[in-house]
């Protein structure tokens, strides 16, 4: 009996895979990642500059350099930084060729080409190609058509939007070319462009297809046309005609037919799928695909569960459709089972046995626990037959038994997901995690296959994506290449399943594409802003933010928050007349995007004025102008260019109409109104115009015109005579309309007739109480007629004087008789003569003569005689007698004045001698001359001063009066150390007499300077030093010496600190002395005083002057320190000592650094002077600082305290040990070693060591504490092949610090890591000092990375540097610092782990570093003045590296120092003891210098006589760099800027050239002419003459040739003696050192030393006249004697 065994039963389960999922697309075949469309790269252009030529007149047909990019890229050709649209002569193809036609010389130039990436907004240009055009100038022949650019066999899809065709040609002349279009020979019409070039069919559809011609023909020419042509084809993707059902079940091992029918033009090709991968039905013998694409698959296995896609392609498209085919198991059922059999022994028997289910059950037979037949075990004499009987041949006895069939078909549980992934949404570079729970058999395997997109995922080489023993999938690092459809796919013999789940990266939105900006049509002031829908970035857009750039001003927001859905806006408000540009930026809940694009700059359309103009100011200038100044109006109201000004004035109060004034020039900011009435009131208003318009008029001011004189002279005058010398005058004032200003006074004016110019005046004051004025006229002469005038005056002058009136003074005495002289004199009598008086006074009605003996009275005899005697003769008179005559006129009035005899001149005094000479005086003593027959009432003595000579002038030096009988005098006031010659006059009734002869010359004795030196400045010269200025004494003033004199200056502090310093200058024409050593920002009182070899002169007026503001010659005192916590301390310290500030303290810098460790300390700001305490902050823990505190002014930093105070931090839990390392790993222990941290923060007491196993499973852990000392440990008893995971902390006595991490593999196959990926940088990621640099990290070799390093090299010609080599092994991205901006890196990166270091990635693509504002200030080399209001600025650039972008310019900032004329700050009453500097000065105005290869510019407008500061620095695109150094100048002195005119030279004598000129120009003199800055005989000399002040010295003149006059030479030298005989000599000697002229020849004089027979003989002896070539070879002459 054989029983039935039954089998095992088991349910599978097959896998279901939804058909929206995990299908292939086979049409996206990329070479790259493909990321659900959101994936986008450019590479970079082809390297090189290429060059190509053209003829003149053809076409230059330039290519686009190839780039890679995805999505194909916007291209904008540009030339020479302009960018190049389509024109008549210009073409872009539809492959973005540039052809050029008809080229001409202008079009050569360079060309390039910029690529933009619309999805991810990368930007690349290309090299430039350099176009030159040959054979130019030659003749401009007619050139035929040619086709450049013939059109192109084109197929497109039905039902597509258009289809565009293109055709260019050149020909010449251009203007005359035309194109035409043919379709199947019949002439086209519409859809033509592009000037003929282009034919666009919108919407083709099949009877569009066929033959297109393009005929380029020359209008007007007997040239034949070309004609070039291309097929237009339509193609109509693929239609199925039969599909399968979306479910198709079949058994297993049975045969199934999916159906797949499609029909296209042309017909397509059936690719079949099978879960996203390829159905190779040429391998796959169990697979064919039929004739008309159906799909029959035979011997179904479950494995053939699955989706199967079929694809219908042509090259029109492609469609696909799908099914999914569900193979099923039945559980074994055995159909027929064995029966109970007898056999003879040796014979055979066959134990049936025959199943039937899904998979086919596999049989076994056994006989008891003993296996006879299976599958894989087959004993000797057992069979197991196809149909699942057994065979047994030859049967035995020892067979006998029970036989057991057991049919199998392994049926499990199916395997099934439970928790399928869901779809999910991260921020780029976080983290990614996809669970796939999985319900199974617990006795099948099953596997995880994770796909992406259908193609299965490299989770082994990706460290970025980790697949847990549960299935879970995690990607860290995520970016848009993860963006995708991901799929779970079980596989196990329980049957198969998978489930997928979309995960969307959200990153930073793009910037907006294509923002234009364009004047509003519609409203005013308005710009229209549109712009294209940027990438989200995965995630909703929450708004936009608009920023603006005012007339190329920094960028500023305009708007935060814009509609996110919205794609323009209209921007309102905007000021007339300027430029704008916009920029946009994305926003989503990621954050903030990249701005987009800069939109091109649109200006707006000018407008009229709005604001009036400021500052209207009108003065009355003359009595008929008024001049009217203003300000223009306010800039944002200006609403363009201003093109001028309308001025429009009218009589204030009066019905009047206004007159206008046009200025044309808008910088003119004055107008003087002429032509108005004389002291009259007016309006005046003022408006500004540009070209759109007149602007908005300025608020009335009203101003008078000045006054006028007096147009009628005073009413009713009357004068009549009071004495003999007074006149009375009586008039009414004018009419007051009359009088045309205010009233001054009057004028009585009387004059003699004939004699109008000398006039006698007198001013009377107006009388505004009464109606007649009076007013007298003295001092008049006697009995004299005058004609008299009265005039009314105003303050500008004068009004008509009034008709004339004749009126005589009244009678008075007379003068004095004239020409009284005497003749006949007689023993007894004489005759007396004269002539009537000078001065009558009056009517004469006679004489009166009277006589007496000399100082006898009582003998005066007196007779009156008529007017009519003219001479007497007196008698009676006593011989040898002396007599007084006196002779006098009389009139009604009286007698007048006796007139004495006639004297005579006297004669010159005689005998002058010279005694006493001191340095003033000398004493005279003379012999005196003839008197005249009268007494000498003067003595006169004149002399030459200086140059005493026959020609030279005499001046009268002193007179001695009432001493008639003098016969020596002292002569004061005379100059010390001057040559003098005296001669004496003297003096009587009758006149002076001639000069006596001149004395022998004398010189005065020396004395002390009488005066100090003029004209005395000081300036400042720089922190320690003053500039001295003086006027040199006179040399008339020297009173000695030349030689000697010199100059003493006295100075000393002017707070009376200090001692009084003294400095001798030796130099008597020396004008300036720098006063050095001076103690900083400090005031000095200085004098100057001149000497001489007898003293000193007198001192100057004190002048005050103050150091230049420095920095603090020392720092703070008591200067402490005191921690606070383990990462703060306080730092105290107390005020500069006043002496040592040097100037304003606007703060204090505390400098600290780690002591031995930084280089450069540290510097914490403390603003203000009022503060000194500061609480530092963010300091190492347990680290011994070093700590100075310096005070700063405006020039700059003082010196620190000294000596550095130390002060260490407290100390806190330390931080992670260093330097983890496996240098020994075994498979069951390792050794690692470390270093102590970096911040020990404290004193290690120990560290502390865990390990445990790197699974979640693993929950022990082994903890070893180690002494301080301890940098290794071993570990032992380890598992092989596992991970396991290190922790160390140190440990201080505030507790256990910071963990160190680090992970180990116990195998010993370790390695070196394989190199990184290539390290990139996206362009948002780039700053000017910085780039973010990311990369994918390769194999770490079993042995974990411990960290990376990376390296930069700055490009064209830099080394590889090491950035970091401490790059944490957990990171795939770094910032890379310390870059220079505007600069070009490459960058690459290696990873270390216990073996060693890993080979450099491949260097990253070259990038640029965006710029930077600059690091340094342009030096300022000098600043002079240049005019007495400018000063000439010269500086140095920066380097190059240091202005970090491209140089635009330089900005100049200067203002005005106060301190000049300060004394001291005290004076202005600060209270506040944190005042800035900028509290007691006025701001910096600025000069902006918009040409970066200035080095020199002309500071102009500045005020006279200030002080001014001076700062410079440079800009580029991004901003403005740091301030140069302060630099000080005076302004309102300069030297003179022109040379004297006119200079004339002659040579006068021998040693005297005589020099003329005349002055600089007055406006080049830039001041007070101070001065101009031995010459020998014969000698030429180019003589030039400058001028100067009290700034220095101007420019030269032109040489000028003079030549002295020929003078007596000097003697000659070395006369030697030879050929002595006792008659005889030979004298011998070379010509004189000076010839002073053309040599005639020489004469030899000699005589004995002692009388020969009592006479001495000379003898004269003349040689030939020798040339001025032979004069140094002079002969010896001899002479016997």
């Amino acid at each position: 009996m054989s029983p039935l065994a039954t089998g095992d039963i088991r349910d599978a389960q097959c896998g279901f895979l939804e058909a929206a999922v995990g299908l292939a697309i086979p049409s996206l075949r990329f070479s790259g990642l493909v990321g659900g469309g959101c994936f986008s790269d450019m590479g970079s252009f082809e390297e090189g500059e290429k060059r190509q030529s053209v003829s003149h007149g053809e076409a230059a047909v330039i290519r686009a350099p190839r780039i890679a990019s995805f999505p194909r890229p916007q291209v904008t050709w540009f030339r020479d930084g302009r960018k190049i649209p389509p024109s008549s002569r210009i073409a872009i193809t539809l492959e973005n060729t540039l052809v050029i036609l008809s080229t001409v010389a202008p079009d050569a130039g360079r060309y390039y080409v910029q690529a933009v990436n619309d999805k991810n907004g990368d930007n690349k240009t290309s090299q430039p190609i350099t176009l030159a055009v040959e054979n130019v100038g030659g003749p401009a022949d007619p050139i035929a058509p040619t086709i450049i650019i013939p059109p192109k066999n084109t197929s497109v899809v039905a039902g597509t939007s258009e289809v565009t065709m293109e055709c260019v040609a050149n020909a010449r002349p251009l203007i005359k070319l035309h194109i035409l279009w043919k379709k199947d020979g019949v002439l086209l019409s519409g859809g033509i462009s592009d000037y003929n070039r282009r034919l666009t069919i919108p919407n083709p559809t099949g009877s569009d297809a066929g033959f297109y011609e393009c005929e380029a023909v020359l209008r007007s020419s007997s040239v034949p046309s070309v004609v070039r042509g291309a097929y237009l084809s339509v193609l109509e993707p693929p239609q199925f005609v039969k599909e399968p059902e979306r479910h198709i079940t079949a058994e297993m091992e049975k045969v199934v037919d999916i159906p797949c029918r499609a029909k296209g033009v042309p017909p397509p090709s059936i690719t079949w799928y099978k879960d996203a991968a390829v159905v190779e039905v040429a391998r796959l013998s169990r697979f064919r695909q039929r004739g008309d694409g159906g799909l029959q698959i035979s011997g179904l296995v479950p494995d053939d569960t699955g989706m199967f896609q079929c694809y219908a392609r042509n090259s029109a498209g492609e469609v696909q459709t799908s099914t999914y085919l569900a193979v099923t198991s039945i559980a074994p059922n055995i159909t027929r089972g064995p029966l109970d059999s007898t056999v003879i022994d040796g014979m055979s028997v066959v134990l049936a046995c025959e199943t039937s289910g899904a998979p086919r059950p596999a049989i076994t037979w056994q006989k008891g626990e003993r296996i006879l037949a299976s599958g894989s075990v087959q004993l000797p004499r057992f069979t197991l037959l196809e149909s699942g009987s057994l065979l047994v041949s030859p049967a035995r006895i020892s067979d006998a038994g029970t036989y057991t069939c057991l049919a199998t078909n392994f049926v499990w549980a199916r395997t099934r997901i439970t928790r399928p992934p869901q779809d999910q949404s991260v921020i780029k570079g976080t983290q990614a995690s996809m669970v796939c729970g999985v319900a199974h058999d617990p006795r099948v395997t099953i596997r995880y296959v994770w796909e992406k997109d259908g193609a299965a995922l490299g989770v082994e080489n990706s460290p970025r994506v980790r697949l847990d023993k549960n299935g879970s999938l995690h990607i860290t690092q995520t970016w848009s290449g993860d963006i995708g459809t991901y799929t779970c796919r079980v596989l196990s013999a329980g049957g198969n399943d998978s489930r997928s789940a979309h995960l969307r990266v959200r990153q930073l939105p793009h910037a907006p594409e294509h923002p234009v900006a364009t004047l509003s049509a519609s409203e005013r002031r308005a710009i229209n802003l549109t712009w294209a829908k940027p990438f989200d970035g995965n995630s909703p857009l929450i708004r936009y933010v608009l920023e603006m750039s005012e007339n190329n001003a920094p960028w500023a927001v305009l708007l935060a928050s814009v509609d996110p859905e919205a794609t323009s806006v209209v921007v309102k408000g905007l000021v007339p007349a300027r430029s704008y540009q916009f920029r946009l930026c994305a926003v989503n809940d990621v954050g903030k995007g990249q701005f987009s694009k800069d939109t091109e700059r649109v200006s707006l359309p000018e407008e009229p004025p709005t604001a009036p103009p400021q500052n209207v100011i009108a003065s009355g200038r003359t009595n008929q102008s008024i001049m009217i100044q203003w300000q223009p109006p306010p800039e944002n109201h200006q609403n363009g260019l201003l093109k001028g000004y309308i001025i429009r004035y009218c009589l204030a109060g009066l019905p009047v109409g206004y007159q206008f004034k046009n200025i044309t020039d808008a910088d003119v900011n004055n107008l003087l109104l002429e032509d108005l009435i004389i002291w009259t009131n007016y309006e005046i208003e003022v408006a500004a115009y540009n070209s759109a318009g007149l602007g908005v008029y300025s608020g009335k001011v009203t101003e008078w015109t000045l006054q006028g004189v007096p147009t009628v002279p005073p009413g009713n005058v009357h004068a009549e005579a009071t004495n003999s010398t007074t006149i009375r005058f009586t008039w009414n004032a004018p009419s007051p309309q009359f009088i045309n200003g205010i009233n001054q006074g009057y004028k009585l004016i009387a004059w003699e007739p004939e004699q109008e110019e000398e006039v006698t005046m007198v001013t009377a004051r107006p009388n505004f109480q009464d109606s007649i004025h009076v007013g007298f006229v003295s001092g008049l002469k006697k009995f004299t007629e005058y004609f008299t005038s009265v005039l009314c005056f105003t303050t500008p002058g004068d009004g008509p004087r009034s008709s004339p009136q004749l009126v005589r003074t009244l009678e008075d005495v007379p003068g004095p008789v004239g020409h009284l002289s005497f003749s006949d004199i007689l023993d007894t009598s004489l005759k007396v003569s004269w002539q009537e008086p000078g001065e009558k006074n009056g009517i004469l009605t006679g004489y009166r003569i009277s006589w007496e003996e000399y100082n006898r009275t009582n003998t005066r005899v007196t007779h009156y005689l008529p007017n009519v005697t003219l001479e007497y003769r007196v008698t009676g008179l006593t011989a040898l007698t002396t007599y007084t005559i006196e002779v006098a006129a009389m009139t009604a009035k009286g007698q007048g004045q006796s007139c004495l005899p006639f004297s005579e001149l006297p004669g010159a005094p005689t005998n002058l001698g010279i005694s006493n000479i001191g340095p003033r005086s000398v004493t005279l003593q003379f012999k005196p001359g003839y008197d005249g027959k009268t007494s000498i009432s003067r003595w006169l003595v004149e002399a030459q001063v200086g140059v005493v000579g026959e020609g030279e002038e005499w001046l009268l030096v002193h007179q001695l009066t009432n001493e008639p009988d003098a016969r020596s005098m002292e002569v004061p006031d005379l100059n010390p150390f001057t040559h003098y010659s005296f001669r004496m006059r003297q003096v009587n009734i009758v006149g002076t007499s001639p000069p006596s002869q001149p004395s022998r010359k004398i010189q005065t004795l020396q004395a002390p300077p009488d005066m100090a030196p003029a004209n005395v400045t000081l300036r400042t010269a720089s922190e320690t030093s003053l500039w001295l200025r003086w006027t040199p004494l006179p040399e008339m003033e020297y009173n000695g010496n030349p030689e000697s004199v010199g100059y003493k200056i006295k100075y000393s502090r002017a707070d009376g600190h200090g001692r009084v310093l003294s400095h001798v200058v030796l130099d008597r024409v020396e004008r300036e002395y720098t006063i050095e050593d001076l103690e900083e920002w400090t005031e000095y009182r200085v004098q100057v005083q001149a000497f001489n070899a007898i003293g000193n002169g007198p001192w100057s007026q004190m002048v005050m002057g103050r150091t230049r503001e420095s920095v603090p010659s020392s720092g703070p005192t008591n200067v402490s320190a005191l921690a606070t916590t383990s990462s703060s301390m306080l730092v105290r310290w107390s005020p500069v000592p006043e002496a040592e500030r040097n100037g304003l303290l606007l703060g204090y810098k505390v400098l600290y650094r780690e002591k031995d460790s930084d280089p450069q300390p540290r510097v914490w700001l403390v603003e203000g002077n009022a503060s000194l305490s500061v609480q530092l902050t963010g300091l190492g823990k347990y680290v011994l600082y070093e700590v100075q505190v310096l005070a700063f002014t405006r020039i700059g930093d003082g010196s620190p305290s000294r000596p550095p105070v130390l002060e260490r931090t407290l100390d806190d839990v330390p931080g992670p040990p260093m330097g983890i390392l496996f240098p020994e790993v075994r498979t069951t222990s390792v050794r690692l070693v470390w270093q102590p941290p970096a911040a020990p923060n404290g004193i290690i007491l120990a560290y502390q060591i865990t390990h445990r196993l790197n699974a979640t499973t693993a929950n022990t852990a082994s903890v070893e504490v180690l002494a301080p000392s301890a940098r290794q440990y071993t570990a032992t008893g380890l598992k092989p092949e596992s991970v396991y995971l290190f922790r160390i902390t140190a440990q201080t006595r505030k507790g256990w610090g910071e963990a160190a991490e680090a992970l180990v593999v116990t195998t010993e196959k370790r390695d070196r890591p394989q190199p990184p990926s290539k390290p990139v940088v996206r362009q948002e990621d780039v700053k000017a000092r910085s780039v973010l640099l990311s990369w994918e990290p390769g194999s770490d070799g079993l042995s974990p990375v411990r960290y990376y390093s990376v390296q930069t090299r700055e490009l064209p010609s830099g080394r590889w540097a090491l950035h970091s080599a401490s790059v944490s092994h957990n990171a795939s991205a770094c910032v890379v610092d310390r870059l220079k901006p505007f600069t070009s890196y490459k960058f690459r990166v290696k990873a270390t782990n216990d073996i060693g270091d890993s080979e450099f990635s491949e260097e990253s693509e070259p990038l640029t570093t965006l710029q930077a504002a600059p690091d340094e200030a342009p030096t300022i080399v000098s600043v002079t003045p240049h005019t007495t209001t400018s000063v000439l600025i010269r500086w140095q650039p920066p380097a190059e590296d240091k202005i970090n972008g491209i140089l635009l310019g330089f900005r100049i900032r200067y203002r005005e120092l106060l301190y000049e004329g300060l004394r001291g700050f005290t004076l202005r009453g600060i209270n506040n003891p944190g005042a800035r500097w900028t509290e007691l000065t006025s701001l910096f105005s600025m000069r902006n210098l918009s040409r970066p290869s200035l080095t020199q510019y002309e500071l102009d407008n500045l005020n006279k006589h200030r002080r001014y500061e001076i700062r410079m620095t440079v800009y580029n695109a991004v901003g403005e760099g740091p301030l140069s150094a302060p630099q000080e100048v005076f302004v309102g002195e300069a030297v003179p800027t022109m040379a004297p005119r006119n200079v004339a030279v002659h040579g006068p004598t021998a040693t005297q050239l005589d020099v003329t000129w005349e002055p600089p120009p007055l406006e080049s003199q830039n001041g007070d002419i101070q001065g101009y800055k031995n010459l020998t005989g014969y000698t030429t000399y180019m003589v030039s003459v400058a001028a100067f002040n009290a700034a220095g010295e101007g420019p030269r003149s032109t040489p000028t040739r003079g030549q002295t006059q020929q003078a007596a030479p000097s003697a000659p030298s070395s006369v030697k003696f030879s050929e002595l005989t006792t008659t005889s000599v030979n004298v011998s000697w070379e010509a004189p050192q000076f010839p002073n002229g053309v040599l005639e020849g020489y004469r030899l004089v000699y005589e004995p030393c002692t009388p020969v027979d009592d006479a001495t003989d000379a003898l004269t002896q003349r040689k030939d006249t020798r040339t001025l070539g032979d004069m140094h070879k002079a002969p010896g002459a001899s002479a016997g004697v």
